[in-house]
């Protein structure tokens, strides 16, 4: 019976050991609160500000990236040079 008692004391030390490892792994991992984690991007996501229709294939695209013709606006040169389609 000591035998039997002798090995479960001895399987519980381990597991409580190995679940302590693995806390104290995630609690380094973990950044603390205002830094960015490990996985977080380098650079924040810029704003790209209002977005507005292209007049030939009907895509919203930034508005600072508009190529203008006859009062419309295009997402590129290409669009700006064909003939406007109604939508």
């Amino acid at each position: 019976m000591m035998r039997i008692l002798f090995w479960v004391a001895l399987i519980v030390l381990v597991i409580a050991a190995i679940r302590s490892k693995i806390r104290g792994k995630l609690r380094d991992m973990t950044p603390p609160p205002g830094q960015p984690g490990p996985g977080a991007r380098a650079h924040p996501i810029r704003e790209l500000g209002a977005t507005i229709e292209c007049a030939h294939c009907h895509v919203y695209f930034p508005e600072s990236e508009a190529v203008t013709a006859d009062g419309r606006a295009y997402c590129s040169s290409e669009h700006a040079h064909q003939p406007h389609r109604p939508g």
